[in-house]
């Protein structure tokens, strides 16, 4: 029997039961996003901030569709992390199904944007409109996550609303989640982070 991800993977309770995933308890499983990175240079920062504005600017006017989060922060986001590069490649409504533990379920969704390396899936992004919760999409990032042919290998995830940023890890049945970037933060722009934390997955 094959179903929809996004009608029966709702909760991390959901990819936990039905895909036998579990959040890891060590707190060095994921510090990939806690690393010690490069600054920023100026252009860089100078560009999150335009971004940032004018993410801001949109949301001020009304409702985002998940169209539009994905035009002003995602692809941007993925052009300065060089993802959209050589020798990476970019594949958009990837269709992907997984199997439950018991495999008599396949199921079935589309991943919003996939970046690949030699056939490995390095980042996988899952955006939804400014109006959902980000955390909305973190099931269904786990579930797309599960049909990586990477084996043993780790594979990342980046989450968004727009409004907020959160990273996955997944490897070997477990996962875990970075903090939470805002970019109502007043104290600096967040999306420094979240670029730097990119570019680390390269």
């Amino acid at each position: 029997m094959t179903i929809a991800v996004t009608e029966n993977i709702r909760s991390l309770h959901d990819v936990e039961t039905k895909l036998g995933l579990c959040r890891s308890p060590d707190p060095d499983f994921f510090k990939e996003w806690q690393g010690e990175f490069a600054e920023l240079v100026d252009i860089e920062k100078t560009t999150l901030d335009r971004i940032k504005q004018s993410y801001l600017y949109h949301v001020n006017e009304g409702f985002l569709s998940e169209g539009t989060v994905n035009l002003l922060m995602v692809s941007p986001l993925l052009f300065l992390a060089g993802f959209l590069e050589s020798p990476f490649s970019l594949r958009s409504e990837e269709s992907v199904e997984i199997s439950d533990r018991g495999d008599n379920v396949t199921y079935h969704g589309r991943i919003d944007a996939l970046v690949l390396n030699n056939n490995l899936w390095i980042v996988l992004i899952e955006a939804k409109r400014s109006s959902f919760s980000f955390l909305v999409a973190l099931p269904q990032a786990l579930a797309y996550m599960m049909a990586s042919p990477n084996g043993d290998k780790p594979t990342y995830a980046m989450v968004t609303n727009g409004d907020h940023f959160m990273f996955v890890k997944l490897q070997d049945s477990q996962y875990d989640l970075s903090d939470d970037f805002s970019l109502f933060k007043r104290s600096h722009n967040e999306l420094y982070s979240v670029l730097q934390i990119l570019k680390s997955f390269k």
